[in-house]
């Protein structure tokens, strides 16, 4: 058994060296699981040993407390990158005889993650860095890491689905609809899902926790962690302004206005507002106002009632289709705008350079700008983008 922390420059030269020398390779597939070290990824690893993979745990070191701003030594370390959860993640592969390498992957969650989430809310958008997480480093640097290491899948303990029909990867909800994650999976290609493993698919939370227990694990009652994993306290407005230099000087002082254009009073900074909000403004008005634009070239931010919040469509961006190639012809699906969102009727209509128009049957409330839009055919995900503005 080999536990390692290896930075990525290393990594291949590390796994030259142990390869070449075992003159007897294994003929089993093999898979590398992403091991967080909760509850969901460690069964997704004891599952595929069981069924006969070779299997090899990789735990992404994604951050740390500079990057975060979180300087304070005292503070307990929480979350996928905690030294805790690294050392839950080495113990399952201990007690179950597969290799696990902690990877250093900060430059990369760093440019690709961190980097867009503070560029999105300065350009007056709210992110949604799971979705950049998934795409831009569960998959495309795992499966990078993958190959070096001579691996036929990479695997993850994501509540989702994929299959193989008519000639395209298919992505479908996973069995239990209460952690269902396939919102966050719209970006993954097809050259991705054909190299996918989703074990949990058929499973539910519950179900996964006995097989934990089945499976010895001591994580098996092991917390969920809901919070940005980059910002433990969950404060994203102190982690703005420890990270990016000068921002209160920046961004205080603009105006609230109203939608008639009326000065109402100031903000304390657009970053730190988003559409639908209605605590924290700082206002006293007749009847109940909401936050319904951010625009951050003026510094202004505009209320409404809650009636202004509803629109029939949006405009996205980014859009990856899933289950088809492209968007030729107005098509008939359902769409989410956020993660907990019910799906909605709606029609997806082709637009310039590549966006699409989403036309709700029924207007949805607080359409906001840098949020993910799913789209879905029944259980599948037909694709999705980011929302880049709405139809008015």
């Amino acid at each position: 058994m080999r536990t390692l922390f290896l930075s990525l420059n290393s990594l291949s030269v590390f796994v030259s060296c142990v390869f070449k020398s075992n003159e007897v390779m294994t003929q089993k597939k093999k898979v590398v699981v992403g091991m967080s070290g909760g509850v969901d990824s460690s069964v997704t690893a004891c599952l595929l040993a069981e069924q006969g993979y070779e299997v090899i745990g990789i735990t992404m070191k994604t951050w740390d407390y500079d990057m975060a701003g979180l300087s304070n030594s005292s503070k307990k370390e929480t979350g996928c990158c905690s030294l805790e959860s690294i050392n839950d993640a080495r113990s399952v592969a201990v007690a179950n005889g597969f290799l696990h390498y902690t990877i250093d992957f900060r430059d990369e969650f760093g440019e690709r993650v961190i980097d867009y989430f503070k560029d999105e809310y300065l350009h007056g958008r709210t992110p949604n860095p799971c979705v950049m997480c998934n795409t831009r480093v569960k998959w495309d640097s795992l499966l990078r890491r993958a190959k070096m290491l001579g691996a036929d899948y990479i695997a993850t303990g994501h509540y989702a689905n994929v299959r193989f029909e008519n000639d395209r990867y298919k992505l479908s909800r996973g069995k239990d609809l209460n952690k269902d994650q396939s919102y966050v999976l719209w970006g993954i290609s097809q050259e991705a899902l054909s190299r996918t493993l989703f074990p949990l698919a058929e499973y539910t939370k519950p179900e996964v926790r006995e097989l934990a227990r089945k499976f010895g694990l001591k994580v098996a009652d092991k917390g969920e962690s809901y919070e940005i994993c980059f910002i433990p306290d969950n404060d994203y407005e102190r982690f703005l302004k420890e990270t990016v230099p000068d921002l209160t000087e920046k961004v205080s002082g603009g105006k609230i206005i109203s939608e008639a254009g009326d000065v109402l009073g100031e903000h304390r900074g657009y970053p730190f507002y988003t559409i639908g909000q209605r605590k924290g403004l700082g206002l006293t008005t007749e009847e109940p106002v909401f936050v319904t634009e951010i625009d951050y070239q003026s510094n202004t931010i505009t209320v409404g009632s809650d009636v202004s919040l509803q629109h029939h469509g949006l405009v996205a961006s980014q859009v990856n289709f899933i289950s088809i190639t492209e968007l030729t012809e107005p098509l008939r699906c359902t769409a989410k705008i956020r993660y907990k969102d019910t799906p909605a009727l709606c029609t997806l209509v082709p637009a310039m350079n590549g966006m699409v128009e989403v036309r709700f049957d029924q207007p949805k409330r607080a359409i906001t700008p840098g949020q993910a839009v799913v789209f879905y055919d029944g259980e599948d995900v037909l694709g999705g983008g980011f929302i880049h503005s709405v139809l008015r």
